[in-house]
């Protein structure tokens, strides 16, 4: 039999390359973004009680209610903004099924969707299995701020949908309120549909406010926001997110995710939806992750790598040109084969695999895991 692939030019993801490459040379890994430490055993508890008290048969197509009310109020405590539990909130299996059904939900083929690169490696085939075009806006290093300018050169009529990414993966980048405002002037008065991906909004450092998209009017209007349980309570495998839009939106995401996913998880839901009534369970992730940050870049300093600290996720962006002039991709193996220690290389996430020379590193780790990566980042 003969087929015609749907995705001729991709190939496997580089998390699944670094983490297989880590695994057989028995390295550090901090590529893949994953915590190796346990979640809270409170909320495991949780899960389990689900588990004895009945919760195992199929949840609501939109997800456990009393889980979209907790998310509700996690709404109006943090951002004094409202989603209604019943129709403009679905419980998802995970952020990237929530963005893959949002794109399939309203992107036609001949449409155009602009994303910001290096861009999170998901966005991309979605766009690309709906026969529509995916169009760029390179972000620069070291800062990689947004040109607002250059993304109003790329909107014109066939625009239909703008992918942005804040805290952002890979670079730990943040939008500012400015950045959100630019965003919600260009697409006032259009047809033009937001996908904020806002799976790290608990993780930003250094006192700076998550400038989500529903703090702006017009924006939260026009816009899907997409968020992971899986980030931010150290359970990614659990694989359960959220996300949340005006209720116009939301009935057309429905009416795909009841087709590929129907419902999520249940005794997981249940269990998040108890946990979460502690607002402190998502409130303290910030001081705890900055802990994090702050022990590996000062283990760190003395290093050759440089770098600018990270704002948010838990990632850290650092900078090997005083190093090597090699490939990212070709050091990071080196990295992992030699060194024993496993990073994410960047130019794969770029427009024409720009190198820019920086690799990206996890700190969503032990102490003892960033003391020992850092010992070998201070011997290169």
């Amino acid at each position: 039999m003969k087929h015609i692939s749907k995705l001729p030019n991709i190939e496997t993801t580089i998390f699944s390359v670094m983490s297989a490459l880590a695994n057989k040379h028995q390295a550090i890994n901090l590529s893949q973004g994953f915590p190796n430490f346990k979640s809270d055993k409170k909320l495991k508890d949780l899960v389990a009680k689900a588990m004895q008290s009945g919760y195992n048969q199929y949840a609501p197509m939109p997800g456990n209610i009393e889980l979209r009310e907790r998310i509700a109020n996690k709404f109006d405590l943090l951002y004094n903004s409202s989603y209604h539990p019943e129709t403009e909130i679905t419980i998802t299996a995970g952020a990237t099924q929530a963005i893959f059904t949002i794109i399939s939900a309203f992107v036609k083929q001949e449409d155009e969707v602009i994303i910001f690169k290096p861009a999170y490696d998901c966005y991309e085939p979605a766009i690309l299995l709906q026969g529509a075009k995916p169009v760029s806006v390179q972000l620069n290093a070291p800062n990689y701020s947004v040109d607002w300018s250059a993304v109003k050169q790329k909107i014109n009529h066939k625009t239909k949908m703008i992918i942005i990414n804040t805290p952002h993966n890979p670079s730990g980048s943040v939008l500012s309120k400015a950045d959100m405002l630019q965003l919600e002037a260009l697409t006032k008065n259009t047809n033009i549909i937001v996908l904020s991906d806002e799976v790290y909004e608990h993780i930003i450092f250094d006192g700076k406010k998550h400038q989500s998209a529903c703090l702006f009017p017009d924006l939260k209007a026009r816009s899907f926001i997409t968020a992971s349980f899986g980030k931010t309570f150290h359970n990614t495998g659990w694989k359960i997110g959220y996300c949340c839009a005006p209720k116009p939106l939301m009935t057309e995401f429905r009416k795909v995710h009841q087709f590929n996913v129907f419902s999520v998880n249940h005794p997981m839901q249940k269990g998040l939806a108890d946990y979460l009534q502690d607002s402190n369970h998502y409130l303290e992730i910030a001081a705890f992750y900055q802990e994090k940050r702050d022990l590996f870049l000062s283990l760190i300093k003395d290093s050759r790598f440089t770098f600018q600290a990270s704002q948010g996720t838990y990632f850290q962006v650092l900078n090997f040109s005083e190093i090597t002039q090699e490939y990212d991709v070709d050091f990071a193996k080196r990295l992992t084969v030699e060194n024993k220690l496993a990073a994410i290389p960047l130019s794969v996430f770029n427009d024409d695999n720009k190198d820019d020379k920086v690799l990206r590193f996890c700190f969503a780790k032990t102490k003892d895991t960033l003391k020992k990566a850092a010992e070998i980042i201070n011997k290169i």
